[in-house]
């Protein structure tokens, strides 16, 4: 499997979110499992089937997490000063008259209404290895579209 790219401040959530997953979650799902077990027939059991596919859901959810950490590659977002935009770094842009800020991250990151790029996006790509004052284009659905590279932190 391809390496992933996080941020650290990601991979602090992924490692909250597989601690709860393994602790909390397991134990909620097992006294529902055995709630539903001591209603008798499982066979014709709502409640029971549904609890076994919340377990099912929510292992399946830690192997994924289990195989993000054994493939992620950690970027140090708080800290990269660089003159050339990287993964991770933050920069601010100017398409026309409109200015946005956006954050190259990893794709298990991305939230691009907040302005968190995936790296593996076209707008991304187009960006990396550029430097302040560049001009990028960038093939989008509307056509191309160019952009200037105003900062990069």
């Amino acid at each position: 499997m391809a390496k992933k790219f996080i941020t650290i401040d990601g991979l602090e959530k992924l490692k909250e979110e597989l601690n709860y997953l393994k602790t909390l979650k397991r134990q909620e799902i097992s006294k529902r499992i055995q709630n539903a077990k001591e209603l008798g027939d499982l066979s014709e059991n709502a409640e029971y089937s549904e609890a076994k596919e919340q377990q099912a859901l929510n292992e399946s959810r830690i192997a994924e997490l289990e195989e993000t950490f054994k493939n992620a590659e950690t970027i140090d977002d708080r800290h990269s000063k660089s003159n050339v935009v990287n993964i991770g770094s933050t920069i601010k842009v100017k398409n026309g008259k409109i200015e946005r800020t956006l954050t190259i991250v990893g794709s298990n990151e991305a939230d691009p209404s907040e302005g968190r790029i995936s790296n593996e996006s076209p707008l991304a790509m187009s960006f990396l290895g550029h430097k302040v004052n560049d001009k990028v284009e960038v093939e989008t659905p509307k056509g191309k579209m160019t952009y200037l590279i105003l900062n990069i932190s």
